[in-house]
């Protein structure tokens, strides 16, 4: 049975979409099956971090009302083990019901190796569904204060909604901006409360890939964010990967 993974961030703005595409990515090259889930409702982007904007991708919620078998999900081209479904636009999110979503993903179980769940920013909208499916969460945050503060929230959130397999990823790391502040990620860990999964650096190739409409894993280089997407993808296999020195 696959696992489902929810991507969650407590403020925008963090990269979060991006590193769950990089991720997702990043395992499909390591063999698995892998489905991508983007809920952000009405403000969908995964398409785009995973280079299929071109392309025309069912969204869950036909899934969800039987319109569609999950076995429809939109195959990338350049990677045949991954699919994806997008957020539905126009949709309120009273038509999106608990049971319905919940069905689905039990399917998607049955036929990928990881879910992934690209959730909206903050702790409205869907989060509370989302949660309430995931088997683990990655919560993506900056290394500044606010966005520390509000991951520290998100995860007393989650842990109330009874989620205790959380792990944070420190994101758009800049090493000589967290020297200067006299910063570690051990800081960052203490602040948010939460145990480390990775740390990404800052990447003008996150950007470029956007840009161009491809997967950020097309544009590798040596201690870039896809090598990192890469590390963190073998730990959630189970791989020992040593973490960076902090």
């Amino acid at each position: 049975m696959g696992q489902i993974i929810a991507v969650v961030s407590g403020k925008g703005g963090t990269g979060k979409t991006s590193l769950c595409a990089g991720i997702a990515t990043a395992l499909v090259q390591a063999g698995e099956h892998v489905l991508c889930i983007d809920c952000d409702v009405g403000l969908r982007n995964l398409d785009i971090s995973l280079g299929l904007s071109q392309l025309d991708a069912l969204s869950f919620l036909e899934v969800c009302r039987g319109e569609y078998d999950i076995c429809h999900a939109l195959p990338h081209p350049d990677f045949p083990e991954l699919f994806f479904l997008t957020a539905p636009v126009n949709c309120k999110l009273g038509e999106i019901r608990s049971d319905a979503f919940c069905a689905m993903l039990r399917s998607a179980r049955r036929h990928f190796d990881y879910i992934f769940l690209d959730a909206p920013a903050g702790v409205d909208g869907m989060l509370p569904i989302i949660a309430a499916a995931a088997d683990r969460v990655i919560l993506v945050t900056g290394a500044d204060p606010a966005a520390v503060r509000d991951a520290g929230r998100m995860g007393q959130v989650l842990e109330l909604q009874g989620k205790d397999n959380i792990r944070l990823i420190v994101n758009r790391v800049k090493p000589k901006m967290i020297a200067s502040m006299e910063l570690t990620v051990d800081d960052v860990m203490d602040d948010a409360g939460l145990p480390l999964l990775g740390v990404v650096p800052e990447d003008e190739n996150v950007t470029l890939a956007a840009a161009f409409g491809k997967p950020l894993l097309h544009y590798s280089r040596r201690g870039g964010a896809a090598q990192a997407c890469r590390r963190i993808a073998k730990r959630i296999q189970g791989m020992h990967v040593p973490l960076p020195n902090k």
